[in-house]
């Protein structure tokens, strides 16, 4: 079929005649009024022949005259990809030779250089690629432009935005006009010009074909539409919203807000699905071990799952009389946007104060009858950490030795494969429950303790002071981690040729080869393999499996030339450094608060000798996860076996509950593949809300903007202190990730699979965060400036920038750049 009539096209045939013709036979199939025409299919593009007679014939039937002509890509208007503008429109063609050549110049389209990133930024592959054309007679429109059934900056669902301009809607799509902008809220309330191009009636028509078309295809729509001479509407277009954030589980109790917990772990990334359902029955576990039922399988509760990111409901918190009005300086931490959206929504009536429910005293009581020994015990290891960190140190290593044993020992009994499932969860319930629990009290020691110096000596010390004496921390994993990894690099300078000349992902393979020559690799292996990106999600492979980022790294360790930037020996400045100021400022003290300064340099020796330990609980408990990990990818190779599953870590991509099902005899394939195309679609997103409302509002993007820095600089948070100056090198994936010595690190967030690059950085910048979370932390053990909270810096930093940070203030600044060209060659002629 080389040309078939719109009204004949159905859902089923996007192979022959691509999105936007799919999109138009449905808005016909709804009701609504769509211009007449025709689609010359992919058959024709295929065959690379134009079938010329066939395409006269059905413009005559149309009546010849004005035509639009547009390009139907198979992969085109489609729910994760609109290709919006990336393709070819033709308005006004006439005349049968001139439509021909619209046509052909539509087929070209798909291979211009913006739709072909477009594709390959997305992982469609070209072959897969074709394309229709869809020709319909021209509206002669008085008014024209598109509509949104969900807003696209805010994500309010229920929000109608229309966007209109006279005469052709083009001057919409392509921005050469501002338009007439107008927002229906979700009870019919109308914002907008009085004296714009569209009549109330006309506003309210659009709008109500707007929720007719959500409602036909089941999701927010964005529609083209166009008013001809007599105010009649006709759609040119509909198509799904591709940007908008996924919805939280609905709720009956009435809008609820959800804050995002992942960046604290610096987790923006989608979790996979078995990832999160495992965090989800370890939270289960941990809460029945105090006694409070909570269903891991789920979707209630304080914690919810949304576009595979992990959200907390903070709608108790704020409608809680009792402690809502501290909640926006309790936010602080995460940045002065999240504080201001907390304070937003307590204006918001939504979030009135409510009473509370009545509450069960029996269950109240039953709870605190188990915390209360938990908390004794924490009482307990943190005055014993008070009086000697050097023992309570070493308790912590023991007990974190025996979870590695404990998860490298699987009982006898686990053979079969549901053995396996419910040993997954089971080791990662038991190492939360009995190995983290002794590990606390030391660990709240230490951070307590290195805080309480910037009490103790306010009014005393300059700004940064404190926090350059928790620099160069000795004890943290991470950062014994790190440096073990450049001594490794150190060693195996004698191959560099080969390490700095050979893609990472083969000579990952030449490694499991046994084929390249012997680094150590082995060793760092044997201690750290269980680490890596997105490591507390079980779904993602370990560096034992893949140690493909960790050569990207050895290659960047490589191209430190300068022995002052090794990086044992900006740590061990750090350290000396941090060593100094904590001199200094005793000293300082001494002279008028010598109470005060004895105080503040017990609790910074406590610091140095137990802070450096907040990142090994993680770290223990990583052996557990990477255990789950290895249990379930038995169990999936078994099922791939079997037929149920066509991969081993397909498995990755069903929950708990649909593993059992699968264990049971299911056959989950579609689903897998449905949940693996939403975990990549979700991969790519950029933007994650940190404060999301139940009807999809991103809270954030309703505020004003923050004031800017002076000369246009950049405003985040200040979070280690120092400044440098360098090239920005924006990441989103630290695999295979390139940082020359010296370049600034810009990032969405940070966790310890990202450290290894900070060891050649020379400053730190991240969109998230807080001077509690990973990042910030091992920056300033490093010693190198760190910002965090820059809203959008990923996208407002081009790769390559020149900038200068400064992680006492704040601040990024913009260096101006002399052109690299020679003067003569910028001269005009």
């Amino acid at each position: 079929m080389l040309v078939v009539e719109l009204d004949r096209i159905t859902e089923g045939m996007i192979d022959l005649v691509g999105g936007k013709a799919v999109g138009l036979g449905g808005v016909i199939a709804a009701g609504e009024r769509v211009p007449p025409g025709f689609c010359v299919t992919t058959e024709a593009h295929r065959s690379g022949t134009l079938p010329t007679d066939e395409v006269t014939a059905a413009y005559e039937a149309l009546g010849g005259g004005r035509v639009a002509v547009r390009s139907s890509a198979t992969a085109e208007d489609l729910p994760d990809a609109s290709f919006a503008g990336q393709q070819d429109t033709y308005l006004d063609v006439e005349g049968v030779d001139d439509l021909l050549t619209a046509v052909r110049r539509c087929w070209d389209s798909l291979w211009t250089d913006r739709a072909v990133a477009y594709r390959r930024d997305r992982g469609i592959d070209d072959d897969a690629a074709h394309m229709a054309v869809v020709v319909q007679r021209m509206v002669e429109p008085r008014a024209a432009g598109v509509l949104f059934t969900a807003n696209p900056v805010t994500g309010t669902r229920g929000e109608t935005v229309v966007d209109a301009v006279p005469g052709l809607g083009a001057a919409v799509v392509d921005g050469t006009v501002r338009p007439d902008h107008y927002v229906v809220a979700a009870d019919g309330a109308v914002e907008g010009p009085d004296e714009g191009c569209l009549s109330p009636g006309e506003v309210e028509a659009l709008h109500a074909a707007g929720d007719r078309l959500g409602t036909y295809f089941g999701s927010p729509q964005d529609v083209e539409w166009a008013l001809d001479r007599d105010g009649t509407p006709w759609i040119l277009q509909s198509r799904a919203i591709t940007t908008l954030f996924p919805l939280p589980p609905r709720h009956d109790d009435g809008p609820r807000a959800y804050f995002e917990g992942g960046h604290m772990q610096g987790m923006l990334r989608p979790f996979t699905p078995m990832g999160m359902s495992a965090l989800k029955a370890v939270a289960a576990a941990w809460f029945d071990s105090v006694g409070a039922d909570v269903d891991p399988d789920g979707e209630g509760g304080m914690a919810v799952a949304v576009g595979g990111r992990f959200y907390l409901d903070l709608t108790p918190f704020l409608r809680n009389r009792w402690i809502r009005d501290s909640l926006p300086d309790a936010m602080t931490l995460y940045g002065p946007r999240a504080s201001a959206a907390v304070r937003h929504l307590l204006e918001d009536p939504r979030f009135a104060p409510r009473s509370g429910g009545r509450i069960d005293p029996r269950r109240v009581a039953g709870v605190a009858v188990r915390v209360l020994p938990l908390t004794r015990g924490l009482v307990a290891q943190g005055m014993a950490a008070l009086a000697d960190p050097d023992d309570a140190r070493r308790r912590m290593l023991r007990a974190g030795e025996s979870m590695r044993q404990q998860a490298s020992r699987a009982p006898e009994r686990v053979v079969t494969a549901r053995d396996r499932l419910e040993y997954a969860t089971a080791v990662q319930s038991h190492a939360l429950t009995e190995g983290l629990t002794r590990m606390m009290g030391p660990l709240y020691v230490g951070l307590l303790s290195a805080r309480a110096p910037e009490l103790l000596l306010r009014g005393i010390a300059e700004p940064g002071e404190v926090a350059a004496v928790l620099g160069g921390m000795p004890h943290n994993v991470t950062t014994e981690m790190d440096l073990a990894l450049w001594r490794l690099a150190v060693g195996a300078r004698e191959h560099r040729e080969v390490l700095q000349g050979t893609p990472p992902e083969e000579l990952a393979d030449r490694y499991r080869a046994g084929t390249l020559p012997d680094i150590g690799l082995g060793g760092f292996l044997e201690r750290y393999g269980h680490r890596g990106a997105a490591e507390i999600d079980a779904g993602v492979p370990r560096w034992s499996e893949d140690p493909a980022p960790l050569f990207a790294v050895i290659a960047n360790y490589l191209r430190v030339t300068d022995p002052d930037q090794a990086p044992d020996r900006r740590f061990a400045r750090a350290a000396a450094e941090a060593e100094r100021v904590r001199g200094v400022l005793v000293r300082r003290a001494l002279a008028t608060r010598p109470v005060r300064a004895r105080l503040a340099d017990f609790f910074f020796g406590r610091a140095r000798a137990l802070a450096g330990l907040r990142e090994y609980p993680k770290f223990a408990w990583l052996y557990s996860i990477a255990e789950t990990r290895r249990q379930l990818l038995l169990v999936g190779e078994q099922m791939a076996g079997e037929g149920r599953i066509g991969l081993p870590d397909d498995i990755m991509f069903l929950t708990l509950a649909e593993a059992r099902a699968l264990v049971g005899g299911t056959d989950q394939r579609a689903l897998v593949a449905e949940r693996r195309a939403e975990y990549l679609r979700e991969r790519r997103r950029r933007r994650v809300p940190p404060l999301l409302l139940s009807d999809g509002t991103d809270v954030e993007t309703a505020l004003p903007a923050l004031p800017a820095g002076t000369d246009g600089e950049l405003v985040g948070v200040p979070a280690s202190s120092g400044t440098a100056t360098g090239r920005a090198r924006v990441v989103h994936d630290p695999a295979g990730a390139s940082l020359e010595p010296g370049e600034i690190l810009v990032a969405q967030t940070t966790d310890p699979g990202w450290t290894p690059l900070f060891m050649t950085a020379g400053g730190l910048v991240v969109e998230t965060g807080s001077t509690m979370a990973h990042g910030p932390t091992v920056a300033r053990e490093y010693g190198i400036p760190a910002v965090i909270c820059v809203p959008g810096v990923t996208e407002l930093l081009r790769d390559g920038q020149m900038i200068t940070i400064d992680g006492g203030a704040g601040t990024i600044r913009l260096e101006a750049e002399e052109d690299p060209r020679d003067p003569e060659e910028t001269r005009a002629p």
